[in-house]
């Protein structure tokens, strides 16, 4: 099994390359946002939980945001793998991951990080904002967002590099060029 965590902060361009690896490798798609966004919309008890803390640019407890995960797992038992998208964004998520994973005869593959910098995020996200209008874009939330990855998230790379599990890829270029890099680290996996 595949298994893949694509790391980066907001706007490093995760969404646009999980699709594109999606289709190449058949794995499914575990965006912790995008399924925040579909119980939101849903107005699930879950969405009504999580609804205020995603718009104040607050990340999602991580007992929510691991028992949401571990469904949506079990809800594809027939995957050749998965790519997670926006999750572990801590240490302990990574840990109960990493656990949950070898409950069920499972382990991460590879993470890959897209390294991008503020300044490239910034801009990004302020079109993606005037294109979407998603509430965690505003100026404000984005600050709070790029902070906490910076702040928090990032300390779950060296999690995984002591592992030997850690790969990191360019993510400011081409996207055509950024997927063919990814995908030739994730070919080195199999080789």
């Amino acid at each position: 099994m595949l298994n893949l965590v694509l790391f980066g902060p907001p706007g490093a361009g995760k969404g646009t390359q999980s699709e594109k690896l999606i289709s190449k490798y058949n794995l499914v798609h575990i965006s912790t946002g995008d399924i925040f966004r579909a119980h939101i919309k849903g107005q699930t008890e879950l969405g009504k939980q999580v609804s205020q803390i995603i718009a104040d640019g607050n990340l999602v407890p991580d007992s929510i945001t691991i028992a949401m995960l571990e469904e949506e797992i079990k809800q594809n038992p027939q995957a050749k793998g998965f790519i997670f998208d926006g999750f572990p964004r801590t240490v302990a998520q990574a840990e109960a991951l990493d656990k949950f994973l070898a409950d069920n005869n499972s382990a991460i593959t590879g993470v890959i990080a897209l390294d991008v910098n503020e300044q490239e995020l910034t801009q990004r996200i302020a079109k993606r904002q005037e294109i979407s209008g998603r509430a965690d874009d505003a100026a404000d939330k984005l600050k709070k967002r790029i902070e906490e990855y910076f702040g928090k998230t990032i300390h779950v790379l060296p999690y995984y590099e002591a592992q030997g599990k850690l790969s990191k890829v360019n993510g400011i270029g081409e996207i055509e060029a950024i997927f063919t890099e990814l995908s030739q680290v994730i070919d080195s996996y199999n080789a």
